[in-house]
């Protein structure tokens, strides 16, 4: 259905014939993680995302699975290192 609380004129799949199901009653705005992603629209009354009523959950745990703006490579920044594996490496020499 069409949104009529805050994304007004947008599809949303949260819309039913008695207003807004989501928590709250309406959608949160774009958090500060989402600047530069394409599915951030921009409305009268702020940012906001078009696939996701509160983009701060899906930051939460780490990266957003339908941002845009960040890279499969940038995901993986850095793996943790187990420091006893490592050590019995350096002791075999690889």
């Amino acid at each position: 259905m069409i949104c009529t609380t805050v994304r007004k004129g947008y599809d949303c799949p949260f819309m039913t014939a008695k207003g807004c199901s989501y928590n709250g009653g309406a959608c949160v705005e774009a958090v500060e993680a989402c600047k530069g992603c394409s599915r951030i629209i921009e409305l009268e009354t702020g940012w906001y995302c078009s696939a996701f009523p509160e983009p701060a959950l899906k930051w939460k745990n780490g990266i957003c699975n339908m941002a845009t703006h960040v890279k499969a490579g940038e995901m993986s920044a850095q793996a943790k290192i187990n420091p006893l594996k490592a050590s019995k490496r350096a002791r075999r020499g690889k």
